[in-house]
């Protein structure tokens, strides 16, 4: 849209401005096009209700770190999140958007050590990011205080309510400056947040970012699991092992962008790439080449990528993980139009598992796990296409002098041995499996995805129904196949547990005690992927 606004029409300042650009974001989504204005007023409650994986993390950090005074050595903003690992993610992303500015942030949770916790805080910080239970052990323990803070976020509020963290989200207000403004993100808003907001929260403003309906329409659908490092690799065989490739290749920054494109150029390949830094003109140009198939592959950002209409696509890939499910539709939407068939492709790391489990449910879609082409494939495929160029070739009128050389060399030699010297001298580069490099294959029953790919589970029983961790431990393994040092970061509380498995144990995990008739017994933690 020609209206569309930019970070810089929001008020940031020029150092936070700077840093935006450095990490490579070219536009804000919506809920950052309203919050961030509204918390830079500083002179309302907030109360935001966006889905998870909208940019809420940026949407209170950009300006939070605006109104941090680094030169104040007291906490001057507490962040509220309902889990340890939504802890260290916002904590990370708030550092990744200070730029240049001199604030410290630290997140305190539960299972890390106290004591590293309280040595951060001694030193004085400016940002603290923490999970409700700990946040509270130091409030007792009076080595944190909250006295002085400006701004109280509660992130994912209904989360935390879920997880039974509503009265101690009410005793943390108790410890905090009356005068603080008070910015609550939910994805929904129950009749329990409301009445939080009426106690504590005395006059808001509402804002809510637009839910729209997402549909997908694809032929297929699917992801690869690999490492960050081999994603260019997966990109390569995919290209070299498809007869006529002709796709978008997405990426989530500027700086990504022209990563992939120059590597694809130094390899050899038919590619361009548009994003922000692109003019107008060369775009047009870029394009054109795309749309004559001049060129095969294009490399772009979401922004940039807005208006391409190419009906003939027969890829999508999404090199980045797009950050939510709209992204997602809109991207893979460019593929299988005008009853084309299309495929669009994923690359995840083993961690990003949840984030697309997430896009997929929420964009009511089906995307199935495939397996990277093996190079044997990619050598047999081209094989196959030099062999039905050849044959198609006989087809037309062949000049008399190539007749005559060919029965030349037919009879001076063994037909079969020049027709392979043939073939070695014109194709050996591009038939050489050496070409490719080796990736590392991430199978159900893969040690390497045991150790890169984790996630949480919730597990409704707690102390008061006897649980410690060696019971919690010994039910899950006498029921699964999982061994005991598989679980780590066991965390038993009042009325429910929590424990962390490789991705590959958690589905058997949650299947067998269905299986049982405790349905709700275990289940996914949810929480915040956006990054």
């Amino acid at each position: 849209m020609a209206n569309k606004k930019t970070f810089k029409d929001l008020g940031l300042s020029a150092e936070v401005l700077e840093a935006i650009n450095n990490k490579g974001f070219e536009e804000p989504t919506e809920i950052q096009i309203t919050t961030i204005p509204a918390m830079l007023r500083d002179d309302t409650n907030i109360i935001a209700q966006a889905q998870t994986g909208t940019g809420k993390t940026a949407a209170f950090g950009l300006p939070l770190i605006d109104m941090i005074n680094p030169d104040s050595k007291t906490v001057q903003a507490l962040i509220l999140v309902p889990t340890r690992e939504l802890a260290i993610q916002v904590s990370e992303e708030i550092n990744s958007l200070k730029g240049k500015k001199s604030i410290k942030t630290v997140p305190i949770y539960g299972g890390q050590s106290i004591d590293q916790q309280l040595r951060r805080l001694k030193k004085g910080v400016h940002i603290v990011v923490g999970s409700p239970g700990r946040v509270i052990d130091h409030l007792k323990r009076k080595t944190l205080k909250l006295g002085e803070i400006n701004h109280l976020i509660l992130d994912e509020a209904d989360e935390m309510l879920n997880m039974g963290f509503i009265d101690d989200m009410e005793e943390i207000f108790k410890y905090t400056n009356p005068d603080k403004k008070t910015l609550l993100f939910s994805a929904t808003i129950p009749e329990k947040i409301k009445e939080l907001a009426h106690r504590y929260m005395e006059g808001y403003e509402l804002i809510r970012a637009q839910k729209k309906q997402l549909t997908t329409n694809l032929t297929e659908q699917i992801y690869f699991e690999v490492k960050a490092s081999e994603k260019f690799e997966a990109l390569c065989r995919i290209i070299d092992i498809e007869d006529n490739f002709y796709g978008l290749v997405f990426c989530r920054t500027k700086k990504d962008v022209d990563s992939v494109l120059s590597h694809l150029i130094n390899r050899g390949y038919g590619a361009e790439a548009i994003h922000g830094d692109i003019s107008q003109s060369q775009r047009e140009r870029t394009l054109d080449n795309f749309r004559k198939q001049k060129i095969n592959t294009l490399v772009a950002t979401d922004v940039a990528a807005r208006g391409i209409d190419v009906i003939n696509l027969t890829h999508v890939i999404n090199y980045s993980l797009p950050g939510d499910p709209e992204a997602y539709v809109h991207r893979i939407g460019r593929t299988g139009r005008a009853g084309k068939e299309g495929t669009a492709i994923t690359f995840i790391t083993p961690s990003e598992y949840k984030r697309l489990m997430f896009i997929q449910r929420f964009a009511k879609t089906d995307i199935k796990k495939s397996a990277v082409p093996k190079v044997e494939d990619i050598i047999n495929a081209k094989k196959k296409k030099i062999s039905d160029d050849l044959t198609a070739i006989q087809k037309y009128k062949i000049d008399t002098k190539y007749y005559n050389w060919a029965k030349k060399l037919h009879e001076e030699n063994n037909p079969t041995e020049i027709l392979a010297a043939v073939l070695n001298y014109c194709f050996d580069e591009d038939l050489n499996p050496d070409a490719y490099s080796e990736m590392t294959e991430f199978s159900g029953k893969s040690k390497k995805l045991d150790k890169q790919g984790k996630t949480r589970l919730f597990v409704a029983l707690g102390k008061k129904d006897r649980m410690n961790p060696r019971k919690l431990v010994d039910l899950v393994t006498s029921r699964t196949s999982i061994r005991p040092k598989q679980i780590s970061d066991i965390q038993v509380m009042d009325k429910f547990s929590f424990i962390t498995v490789p991705f590959e144990k958690a589905e058997e995990i949650i299947a067998s005690f269905k299986k049982k008739g405790s349905k709700q017994l275990i289940s996914h933690v949810k929480k915040s992927q956006k990054r």
